[in-house]
């Protein structure tokens, strides 16, 4: 059957189209997306502004001629930090659906976590043994672990790319001192969340999420995207190390120019360098692979999993 996933984070709203059936691989056959930004709508009172509203109302609305252009008999439509945290979250999500009839559904912070999980354990496959997944996305933080497809644990801090930028990270390139500052409060929050992960004892593979993982594997030296999925591509707690020193005195037009970095993902890509370095160190992962099944992909394997 030909599923379609909206996917409403911080930084994109992203419609993925897949061929999928039970117990077979999801095969992506269309994508369509907007760097919206939606965390960049939000006001110092934390609402989404009307801006934000009604830019995000307007895409649903493309996705769902693309998804009916494209054949997609089934939508799962879903929200997370950006929605999730806003005080008129609930305001937005009516909007949309008045505006499109598209009920977002919004997923806490361990849904998330779990869904990333379960997404990587199925790449992995059983002979990884006990799953590390380290997540980085634009509003959060996901870690979790466990031997199973439903992980242990399953924690979400609220330390996402584009959020340590925003409220952190500011300047254009920021100063020594905000980075300074970044990388504190980084360190503290994650080690102040960490006792049930390290409590469930050493993983025997370790895998990082999200396009800010594939962004710095990329700047590390890891192949290009267009060289398909299946290359194994790495990154060492020294290689978060060192991108942090490489683009802490650059713009963001200078990132850019970078291997790997796109305009849009340049402004944070500094803040996922310092979350990857201080959750690889406090959680005592030398080095990681980058899987590139995530969320959506976890999503639409519990769907498929419930119609068996």
């Amino acid at each position: 059957m030909r599923l379609g996933v909206i996917d409403v984070g911080s930084n994109t709203v992203h419609l993925l189209v897949v061929d999928a059936h039970p117990g077979a691989q999801p095969i992506a056959a269309n994508s369509h997306k907007i760097e919206l930004r939606l965390s960049e709508h939000v006001r110092d009172d934390g609402r989404i502004a009307d801006s934000g509203a009604k830019a995000l109302a307007t895409f649903v609305a493309q996705c769902l001629e693309v998804a009916e252009d494209r054949g997609v008999e089934e939508l799962l439509p879903f929200a997370t930090s950006a929605i999730r945290e806003a005080p008129n979250g609930d305001d937005v999500l009516a909007r949309v659906k008045d505006r499109t009839g598209v009920e977002l559904q919004v997923l806490s912070g361990e849904d998330e976590a779990r869904l990333t999980f379960l997404a990587a354990r199925r790449w992995k496959g059983w002979s990884a043994g006990k799953l590390l997944v380290l997540d980085i996305g634009g509003g959060s933080l996901e870690l979790s672990i466990g031997l199973d497809e439903d992980p242990d644990v399953a924690e979400s801090l609220l330390l996402g790319a584009g959020r340590v930028t925003r409220e952190l990270l500011a300047g254009d390139p920021p100063s020594a001192q905000q980075i300074k500052a970044a990388r504190k409060h980084v360190r503290a929050e994650i080690a102040a969340n960490i006792r049930a992960l390290h409590k469930a004892g050493s993983p025997d593979c370790v895998v990082g999420t999200s396009k800010t993982m594939r962004l710095l594997a990329r700047l590390s030296g890891a192949a290009p995207s267009s060289e398909g999925p299946y290359v194994k591509r790495t990154l060492t707690l020294a290689d978060a190390t060192a991108a942090i020193t490489r683009l802490a005195p650059l713009t963001a037009a200078e990132r850019a120019a970078l291997p790997g970095v796109s305009v849009a993902r340049a402004p944070q890509a500094l803040a996922g360098a310092i979350i990857a370095e201080a959750a690889m160190d406090l959680v005592g992962v030398e080095a990681l692979e980058v899987c590139p099944w995530a969320l959506r992909e976890g999503l639409i394997l519990r769907y498929l999993d419930h119609l068996g």
